[in-house]
């Protein structure tokens, strides 16, 4: 049997031992966006540690659970604390929570994620809705045996971000007077911020933000089938578009400025969605 598979139907079945909720829409809490919790009116949790085989969270900030309940009425499951490729884990287990949360239910995906702005006509604390991403520099959560029931083996990808739900996402945004960017999401694999050439590369290739997360998240939502979108919270400029040495201390600090319109934009995104 596909082990990969096996540990996506182990964690399934434990899941539901334990949680009663069908979500509508599921979504991954970037940096910043942690205690958004507080705007979640919490039906159930569930640990990652409660979930056998399942890959914890090792990054401060993330606290490491899923929670059920609801946004204004919307069902929704929220991975509070993502798991990362440069922690170790295997692109597989990367994406675990994604499909698990696919399967519970959920037909929509909201990512959320701090990113370093490539685009010179960015700032740090600028909301960017994501309309595309490259993820040529990191292995694709697709490589291995295909699991049949999830997806086919050569999914299309012309419409990662539903474009759709850009339409809402620009919508809400006027209505929480939040001041919006548009553009290319690049993920490269981390821990190691971007060197001033790869972000050079960046720029070259089309992309307006780099990150270490998110697209292989909905490169995975999308094989199957669940509609998705992207907003990445410009907590720097990256390497070379500025004199400043680049830290995790001033990713969370932008994060946390930033953080009640960013709230603010993914509940109203979520009443809407």
């Amino acid at each position: 049997m596909n082990c990969v598979k096996e540990k996506l139907d182990k964690c399934l079945e434990i899941i539901k031992s334990k949680v009663d909720f069908k979500p509508e829409v599921a979504l991954i809490l970037g940096s910043g966006l942690g205690d958004y919790a507080e705007q979640v009116t919490i039906e159930q949790t569930i640990s990652y540690n409660e979930i056998e085989g399942f890959p914890v969270s090792t990054v401060a900030g993330h606290k490491g659970r899923f929670l059920f309940g609801y946004v204004n009425d919307v069902p929704v499951v929220i991975m509070q604390g993502r798991v990362h490729c440069y922690e170790g884990y295997p692109m597989s287990d990367v994406v675990l929570p994604t499909r698990l949360m696919g399967l519970l239910g959920a037909k929509k995906l909201i990512l959320t994620n701090a990113a370093g702005g490539s685009n010179p006509d960015f700032k740090p604390g600028d909301l960017m809705m994501i309309t595309d991403h490259i993820s040529t520099m990191v292995p694709s959560p697709l490589i291995g045996e295909n699991i049949e029931e999830l997806g086919t083996r050569f999914p299309d990808m012309s419409e990662v971000y539903s474009k759709r739900i850009q339409g809402i996402i620009e919508e809400s945004a006027a209505k929480c007077n939040v001041e919006l960017k548009k553009g290319v999401y690049m993920q490269f694999t981390g821990p190691a911020y971007e060197t001033p050439a790869e972000v050079r590369m960046a720029r070259t290739l089309g992309a307006d933000a780099v990150g270490m997360s998110s697209a292989c998240e909905a490169l995975a939502a999308r094989h199957m089938g669940m509609e998705v979108c992207g907003i990445s919270c410009i907590t720097n400029m990256a390497a070379g578009m500025s004199d400043q040495k680049l830290d995790h201390k001033e990713v969370q600090e932008t994060a946390d400025r930033v953080a009640a319109s960013f709230k603010a934009l993914v509940t109203e995104l979520i009443t809407n969605i």
